[in-house]
């Protein structure tokens, strides 16, 4: 049913001194987190390789190794989802409203709406990280597990026990990002960059990373987090993260991704036989991930 002057009878009547709805919105966090990238497919695919493990020493007299292993190992799914919304009000509704610069009727923010919805989108990707999605397939595994599989070895990117953000056990999801391997099991160069944390979380980052010494303690050594090398961009707050207590370490390993299909498109037009004014709009993209290398994280439950 479109909106009607029932729904807006207020603003029928002279004497309106404000209409209150419109209010200044959280600034985008996805895209601290998600690469942009175009997308011209209904679906695109990542696929993970395995190139040559490690050499051997050669024995007088003796042929070299071969390792005939490379090839093809995981693939990531990535299905564009169209997001829509839109409403229709009244031509009575429009011509009798006395206030169309407070309450404009082509105008109730959809942009805004849409916005959010992709900081929801983008933020349950960290939300759900620790339940697989078969959608998106990879390893079979959840974005976040402690049995990725390379040749011969699995790789954890999420403690075996969950732990809550303190100075230890950053310090060891840190060191398990340096542990990071490739498919034919060499290590690679990993490292953690930023720290992702929900609201809740925001004054326990603060004090890991901008405490000149120790945090937490009373000793006089110096912040290891701060100058160790790891965490060179910070931390980041994210509003849409829904656990207290969940944190992550974003990776220099590329892996969350936004791939746009479409852009944010908006239209309107008045229906021929009711002279309602039908605003919509609609949007198409992919957000999500293709290599649980670039994230770790951790779920404690308090």
């Amino acid at each position: 049913m479109a909106l009607a002057t029932a729904q807006i009878a207020p603003l029928l009547v002279p004497g309106l001194r404000e209409v209150k709805g419109r209010y200044a919105m959280i600034p985008a966090q996805w895209s601290q987190i998600f690469s942009k990238g175009k997308s011209l497919l209904q679906t695109e695919k990542t696929v993970h390789a395995r190139m040559l493990g490690l050499p051997s020493l050669k024995n007088q007299g003796q042929s070299v190794q071969f390792d005939n292993n490379a090839g093809t190992r995981f693939t990531y799914n990535h299905v564009h989802q169209v997001i829509g919304l839109g409403y229709s009000i009244t031509e009575e509704a429009i011509d009798d409203n006395l206030y169309k610069q407070q309450f404009d009727p082509s105008n109730l923010e959809l942009a805004e709406s849409f916005l959010q919805f992709k900081e929801i989108l983008a933020a349950n990707v960290f939300n759900n990280g620790a339940v697989y999605n078969p959608a998106v397939g990879g390893d079979g595994l959840s974005l976040f597990n402690t049995g990725h599989l390379v040749d011969g070895n699995t790789v954890a990117n999420t403690p075996l026990v969950q732990m809550g953000l303190n100075e230890a056990s950053l310090d060891m999801g840190t060191n398990m990002v340096r542990r990071f391997r490739n498919y034919a099991n060499l290590l690679i160069s990993a490292q953690v960059e930023r720290l992702l944390v929900p609201v809740e979380l925001r004054r326990v980052a603060d004090r890991l990373y901008n405490t000149d010494r120790r945090p937490g303690t009373a000793d006089n050594d110096k912040n290891a987090v701060k100058e160790g090398g790891d965490l060179g961009k910070g931390y980041i707050v994210n509003d849409f993260l829904t656990s207290p207590y969940a944190w992550f370490l974003l990776t220099n390993k590329p892996g969350f991704i936004c791939l746009q299909r479409k852009e944010f498109d908006i239209s309107m037009q008045v229906d021929f036989t009711t002279n309602n004014l039908m605003v919509k709009a609609t949007e198409r993209y992919y957000i999500g991930y293709d290599d649980w290398r670039a994230g770790w994280g951790s779920y404690p439950t308090n």
